[in-house]
């Protein structure tokens, strides 16, 4: 009995060395503490991510470490890490979008090779007609050109983020550069909205003056409304 029982005991002990066995997984679970511990290490890398995540405009390196509370050259390494992360670098999944800079800022762009894909989803996603938001907003832009997100929304009185987003996937509207002081995009209406006008330049879109209360001040100035260009 005491024989068997030690013969079983060693053939146990063997098993550990075994693929798969305690060892292997003790080793494991050690990586996987370790890579655990590397993440909470690094808790700027998520935060900058989530905000780049819901940002609309590209956020520069101060904006950044503000929102999250963290020195410049600590923001700069973490979007480092986070563009060879997203890039596919040291083994990591290569994502479908990147971390670009532009303009001094920072914000996250589908992959060029991608684009095709991401236009034929929109196409079949955006609905055949302009909702009334998106066609004022369409007529700020058209007339104020260029400007900015924040310069229509203050026109409009209202926010404007997800409309300028559908009239961009629209092909209506495009960006056209990038402010170098605040990071702001600026938009201006498309050669697509010239086409679907039927014009063939904006000095044939109708004269906005007559259409106001009093006719005289203009699209900028009356009731108050700001001029909006940068």
């Amino acid at each position: 009995m005491t024989d068997d029982a030690h013969g079983h005991g060693h053939a146990h002990d063997s098993s550990s060395a075994e693929p798969g066995g305690a060892d292997e997984v003790a080793d494991a679970r050690a990586v996987e503490r370790s890579l655990h511990r590397a993440a909470e290490a690094q808790p700027v890398d998520r935060q900058l991510e989530a905000i780049l995540m819901i940002a609309d405009e590209p956020q520069s390196l101060v904006a950044l470490g503000a929102a999250v509370g963290a020195p410049i050259p600590a923001v700069r390494q973490a979007i480092e890490r986070l563009v060879a992360d997203f890039d596919g670098v040291d083994g990591t999944v290569r994502r479908g979008f990147e971390l670009r800079e532009v303009g001094g800022g920072w914000r996250f762009y589908v992959r060029q090779e991608l684009d095709d894909v991401v236009e034929q989803f929109v196409e079949q996603e955006r609905p055949s007609r302009l909702s009334q938001a998106a066609l004022e907003t369409l007529a700020v832009v058209a007339y104020k050109q260029p400007i900015t997100r924040s310069q229509i929304a203050s026109i409009r009185a209202v926010n404007v983020d997800g409309v300028v987003r559908t009239l961009v996937a629209r092909g209506l509207i495009e960006e056209s550069f990038t402010d170098a002081e605040t990071g702001a995009i600026n938009y201006v209406t498309s050669d697509l909205l010239l086409q679907q006008l039927g014009i063939n330049s904006l000095d044939e879109l109708p004269l906005i003056s007559p259409l106001l209360d009093d006719g005289a001040d203009g699209f900028g100035q009356n009731e108050g409304i700001p001029d909006g260009r940068a």
